[in-house]
């Protein structure tokens, strides 16, 4: 590997000059003598092989070779300083990423706004993000795989505090034939219908939401994809309403008529991977998350 040749130092200076107008003006910056910046800016140039600066009456200006040079070296000395922040956040404790694990039931525009807020307090701390469904989140705590996690329940051995409870609709496309009977439905009249489940995304310890009665299920992975489905007439379910909500009021979704159950509510809770261990951006972020939900 080749060393370079010029240090990020003469590079500082060289940006100096540039932008304070000289090689007196740089050296009153930097607090140091005029003969000194000028050395550091003529041993650049030999050691480059081509000239930077070019003298116009009293001012130095930079040659085309130069404005390009100085363009890349402000980002070089712009990520030096930021890896020495980050070198000092490290040793203050200062976690480089958050794992957080999220049910995907949790709101989008409520997660993404709490993201937004936490990057420019995040010290460069990195957020790695998956999401899951039901005990996708519990396997996540008890495999030791999330810093933060958003589940549907607390397991053993673990301490957590309600976030929001998500309300859950059960709908179908307006043509739908549950739609057709005018009058409210039964457990029976569903159980002829295909109903569209959302799959469990834990491996070993795999738990069912909600009304499963119909003999005929399509199984999604997503939330979203389950909406899609009902949206294209495949069958009916019960989705977070906040994700629907724009759907109803067009028309492009219905709610079922049920005598009982057509709407539930499910909490979500906000837990730590490691109670006794937390860093303080993961206690950042989750303090920006609560924030975000106050209202909800």
């Amino acid at each position: 590997m080749k060393t370079p040749k010029v240090s990020l130092e003469q590079w500082r200076v060289l940006q100096a000059v540039v932008d304070h107008g000289g090689f007196a003006q740089a050296a009153a910056q930097l607090h140091r003598s005029q003969s000194s910046v000028s050395y550091t800016v003529a041993k650049m140039q030999e050691q480059i092989g081509m000239p930077l600066l070019q003298i116009e009456g009293r001012k130095a200006q930079l040659t085309a070779a130069g404005e390009v040079l100085l363009r890349r070296s402000r980002q070089l000395v712009g990520d030096a300083i930021e890896m020495e922040a980050m070198a000092n956040n490290l040793e203050q404790g200062w976690e480089p990423e958050v794992r957080l694990v999220v049910d995907v039931a949790f709101p989008t525009t409520q997660l993404m706004q709490a993201l937004k807020q936490f990057v420019p307090l995040s010290r460069g701390s990195r957020v790695q993000l998956n999401e899951v469904v039901l005990s996708g989140a519990d396997e996540a705590l008890l495999e030791r795989r999330a810093d933060l996690v958003i589940g549907s329940q607390v397991p053993q051995g673990f301490l957590g505090d309600a976030l929001i409870n998500v309300e859950f609709i059960a709908v179908a496309d307006p043509e739908h034939p549950l739609h057709q009977f005018d009058r409210q439905l039964t457990n029976e009249d569903l159980r002829r219908e295909i109903q569209v489940v959302i799959r469990d995304s834990g491996l070993h310890f795999k738990r069912d939401l909600g009304w499963l009665g119909s003999a005929h299920r399509w199984t999604v992975t997503s939330i979203d994809k389950a909406v899609e489905a009902i949206l294209n007439g495949l069958g009916f379910g019960w989705v977070p309403l906040h994700q629907v909500q724009d759907y109803l009021e067009q028309g492009r979704l219905k709610a079922l008529p049920l005598r009982e159950g057509q709407r539930r509510h499910a909490s979500l809770y906000i837990i730590f991977g490691n109670q006794e261990r937390v860093g303080p951006a993961t206690q950042m972020l989750a303090k920006i998350i609560r924030e975000n939900c106050f209202e909800w």
